[in-house]
């Protein structure tokens, strides 16, 4: 069992910068796979990055690579998202997900944090 609480979220302009984090509870953090998701009002829930139990390989989304990076801290038991040169449209709720692999279809994900809003003003 593991338990995700995002943070780190908040209101910023057009070009800056946020770091989002997850925290996740359960002794068992390391050996699983971490991935970032993200859904605007309105639309589908869309895969931002993911990366695996190891950190040795990472997978982003087309609209966000070269610009957010993910990255993990298995002695604290934390993932977290640098998102730089935001747009408005990176504008949404974000959520950090668990899985066994690393994979960017979100129904393959077993636990999902509360989410954190993001609001990128132009």
């Amino acid at each position: 069992q593991v338990h995700l609480v995002e943070s780190g979220g908040g209101l910023v302009q057009a070009g800056g910068s946020l770091r989002l984090s997850c925290a996740a509870s359960g002794r068992t953090f390391s050996r699983y796979a971490m991935g970032w998701f993200r859904q605007a009002p309105g639309k589908e829930r869309e895969f931002v990055a993911a990366m695996t139990w190891s950190g040795g390989r990472t997978s982003y989304g087309d609209s966000v690579s070269g610009r957010f990076i993910i990255s993990r801290d298995n002695a604290k038991n934390t993932v977290f998202l640098q998102m730089n040169s935001l747009k408005p449209e990176d504008t949404a709720v974000y959520y950090c997900a668990a899985n066994s692999i690393l994979t960017r279809v979100a129904t393959a994900y077993d636990y999902w944090g509360q989410g954190t809003q993001v609001t990128v003003s132009s």
